[in-house]
């Protein structure tokens, strides 16, 4: 396409400017003229610019331009450039700048999403702790970090199951329990009961007759279920059993939690071997209407054994705190409560101390083996901590292998997040899905939705994502506005829950 100069040139300026066009096109670009040394100085600079890492508030404040035209942040600027092709550690803290909002709201979706579940084929008895985990946890594996989460999700359908329907008939045995698994490739067989030795005076009943479900004895404390589809077996490699049990809910739990002294395990042949007096209570005492948590256990766990014989088994237990207290004790139990026991693995999250060393060493001699996921904030996993006398009999000790995380790892709680926070299952799920290794940040690429974190730990989110989820999805702010109302159902509960009836309680006891 040609453009006509002579009807747009005053006929003075024509000869001026057909001189100048001339001259133009013989001129070569200034960029020719860069030497090689200059171009690699501008290369250097700019490797300089891009690792300077801690950024004054001034290099961000946008600046406008002399022509008036919308001003540029410098931030948007390296973006535009795509410079993380050159330096992909940018891409990766880019990637969790609260600036990227399309992720920020996929994070607070409700729809889950999960990280992709790998055949585990053979290498199933690694992934259960054949090898105590070893070479799987820092960095943790990505297969084992989906399996993890995904026991812990069926804690927490203990924790609705529970939440849903807590009181028990007075006069009669429970009704079989719907429970809502995260797996359909499930079926719960058995409901499990816990039942506590302590018994209130009566005239707590009678200054406090409205607390209900709170002061029963025998309570819902989770169930068995086991695989039921082959294409998930197929996967794993052989049939698992899964015994999921919540965190203390009732008054009588609490108090049974407290009971914090040392005592032989019944039956067992070395004097030495002690577990916590609270926990083998709720474990062995039987209900009025119900049989003991041992007992159910070890009924329905012989009668799958014996429904597939010649199949691949494996037996799972996961548990949140008192649950995973509990989760020691029913292993202990059904390690032996057959001629050919399948492996057995606990996974638990939170959990306490249980036992003395001697309990330790019966574990490991049983070939029961033991992952305890542990906030490094948490103070639960820190007690007991009693020591009577100088005997190491006397001497609370952990069991198993540790996969440690932190809560200050984490870009969306805060770093002071409280007690409870810190020890809230959904909090402990939302840090092993972002978990890579000791000594490195939260992955770029988590997939867990943010949505339960944020409804039941609001006041522990930054600000910056409780303010963007309502923004973004309406349908969450009643949940947010109503955190209080949330929070009676909530695991968190189960550090901070009914302390004022706990301390009524202690007083009772005491009296009685």
């Amino acid at each position: 396409m040609q453009i006509g100069v002579n009807s747009t040139v005053p006929a003075q300026n024509l000869l001026v400017f057909q001189t100048k066009r001339a001259s133009f096109k013989c001129r070569k670009s200034p960029l020719n003229s860069l030497s090689t040394e200059s171009t690699r100085k501008h290369l250097s600079n700019l490797e300089k610019l891009l690792q300077k890492t801690n950024q004054t508030d001034s290099d961000r404040v946008t600046k406008p331009l002399t022509n008036g035209s919308i001003s540029i942040k410098r931030k948007g600027l390296l973006e535009g450039l795509k410079l993380w092709d050159i330096k992909p550690e940018t891409k990766a803290a880019e990637e969790m700048s609260p600036s990227h909002l399309n992720r920020l709201q996929r994070l607070l979706s409700k729809t889950m999403e999960y990280s992709p579940r790998n055949n585990l084929g053979s290498r199933w008895r690694e992934y259960h702790g054949c090898n105590d985990w070893s070479g799987l946890l820092d960095p943790l594996d990505e297969n084992l970090r989906r399996e993890v989460v995904r026991y812990g999700e069926f804690v927490q359908a203990a924790y609705h199951g529970f939440h849903s329907n807590p009181a028990m008939p007075v006069d009669e045995a429970p009704l079989p329990r719907h429970v809502a698994l995260p797996d359909r490739s499930y079926k719960v067989t058995k409901s499990l009961y816990a039942t506590s030795s302590v018994g209130l005076p009566k005239w707590v009943d009678d200054m406090a007759p409205n607390l209900g479900w709170m002061t029963q004895r025998s309570s819902w404390i989770g169930f068995v279920a086991v695989c039921d589809d082959r294409r998930e077996i197929q996967r794993m490699g052989r049939r698992d059993i899964v015994i999921a049990l919540r965190g203390t809910a009732t008054c009588l739990e609490w108090t049974e939690n407290f009971r914090a002294q040392l005592v032989r395990i019944p039956g067992s042949d070395d004097s030495n071997q002690r577990v916590e007096c609270g926990f083998l209570s709720l474990h062995e005492t039987r209900g009025a209407h119900v049989p003991s948590l041992a007992e159910s256990v070890v009924q329905e766990v012989q009668r799958l054994i014996e429904m597939y014989k010649g199949e691949t088994l494996s037996i799972t237990i996961t548990g949140h705190s008192l649950g995973a207290a509990l989760s020691l004790l029913v292993a202990d139990e059904i390690s032996s409560c057959a001629p050919h026991v399948p492996p057995v693995a606990v996974f638990s999250f939170g959990g306490p101390r249980v036992g003395n060393k001697s309990f330790v060493q019966r574990l490991n001699k049983k070939n029961v083996k033991v992952l305890r996921i542990v906030n490094n904030q948490d103070m639960i996993t820190r007690v007991p901590g009693i020591f009577i006398g100088d005997n190491n009999s006397w001497a609370y000790t952990h069991v198993g292998t540790e996969l440690k995380v932190d809560t200050k790892m984490s870009p969306y709680l805060k770093p002071d997040a409280d007690v409870a926070c810190c020890h809230d299952l959904e909090a402990y799920l939302h840090l092993v899905d972002g978990f890579l290794s000791s000594n490195c940040p939260f992955r770029s690429n988590a997939k867990r939705s943010l949505v339960k974190l944020v409804s039941e730990q609001r006041s522990n989110v930054k600000q910056l994502y409780t303010h963007k989820a309502l923004t973004d999805d309406s349908t969450l702010a009643p949940l947010l506005v109503g955190g209080l109302a949330g929070a009676i159902t909530a695991p968190a509960l189960d550090f901070w829950g009914f302390t004022v009836a706990w301390l009524t309680l202690e007083a009772a006891i005491q009296l009685d």
